[in-house]
């Protein structure tokens, strides 16, 4: 497939949809870790939600996605129940891992997401062996990697990219380019232009994108998925893109490692208005209509605080449930 994706009326719906769910969802955890009423590090994905609304916009439900620290909007654009991530982040019984995963390890294999990781790059290789099922199997199914531009300097990255070149794995490397590793700018540790130069050298072709434009990242997306379900191997997307906050927490402002002046020359896209006045101009959705689906999403997000705050601890006798399997094995 080299033709670029038809872009209908109903998908730009669905884009915006999928980045408001996102928005909303992480500007509320945000307000929470500030209450002290989630555990843990939060890592925030807002300003990136292009990227993972454009990217499961072109998946099946079948087809798998492995993710990152930053994880809660690959999840969300998946199709994620808010109840159960919100109860996750909380540390309740009712979330996705039984409150013991948390932010950085929440997952739902029913919905093709095999799982956040704490540990950078480390999903790559997942997602790899992942793929490798998928073409074993020989099910059409597709699997994507999530990881950031930081990932690339990690061996497991260089590794995985060349198994899957080497055995045409049905993979969709999907680097999130945010310019920083953590509080790393990009340019002090690599020297190469794009990171996308990076897969070239294992035979893997790929694309530049707008990270802030969900439009860009579905058209690239949908060109790597189909090639890797024709059986074509791997392609890589560097999506270029950019999180509002810190590293961790909600602070965005007044940091040591990037200038005000930069974080607010991203802010000023405002990439989820363009997109909203995008389809305001072609008549798929007027600001009324827009308003509604930010107003319908806010009263999910607000279900979805009152389930996890109401919902339960785990109970200490189950700490260990969980941790080995229980099924027989033949010997």
């Amino acid at each position: 497939m080299t033709d670029t994706p038809t872009v209908t009326d109903d998908l730009l719906r669905d884009l915006h949809r999928r980045r408001v769910r996102i928005r909303l969802f992480e500007e509320a955890a945000g307000r929470l870790a500030e209450e002290a009423k989630l555990p843990g590090f939060l890592h925030l994905y807002v300003g990136q939600e292009a990227v993972a609304a454009g990217t499961c916009a072109a998946l099946t439900d079948d087809d798998q996605i492995v993710s990152t620290h930053r994880g809660h909007g690959h999840l969300v654009a998946k199709g994620g129940d808010l109840n159960r991530m919100m109860a996750e982040l909380m540390g309740k019984a009712t979330g996705y891992c039984n409150g013991k995963g948390g932010s950085m390890h929440i997952s739902d294999p029913e919905l093709g997401m095999l799982g956040a990781n704490g540990i950078v790059g480390a999903g790559v290789p997942i997602a790899v062996g992942a793929a490798f099922a998928d073409k074993y199997r020989g099910d059409g199914n597709v699997s994507v990697a999530f990881f950031g531009d930081g990932s690339t300097n990690i061996g497991a990255f260089h590794e995985a990219a060349n198994m899957a070149a080497a055995l045409e794995l049905p993979l969709v490397l999907m680097c999130e380019n945010n310019e920083y590793a953590e509080y790393t700018p990009r340019h002090t540790t690599m020297k190469v232009a794009d990171v996308i130069e990076r897969a070239a050298a294992y035979g893997i072709p790929g694309a530049v994108v707008d990270g802030m434009d969900a439009v860009a990242v579905y058209e690239a997306a949908a060109i790597a998925v189909e090639r890797a379900r024709a059986g074509d191997g791997p392609s890589m997307v560097e999506a270029k893109t950019y999180r509002y906050y810190n590293h961790h927490g909600i602070q965005d402002l007044g940091q040591s490692y990037r200038t005000d002046e930069e974080v607010l020359e991203w802010k000023a896209r405002a990439a989820i208005a363009a997109l909203e006045a995008r389809m305001a101009e072609s008549g798929v959705l007027d600001a009324a209509g827009a308003r509604a689906v930010w107003d319908e999403v806010g009263e999910a997000i607000a279900a979805a605080i009152e389930f996890a705050e109401e919902s339960p601890y785990p109970d200490p006798s189950t700490m260990l449930d969980d941790v080995y399997t229980e099924k027989e094995v033949a010997r």
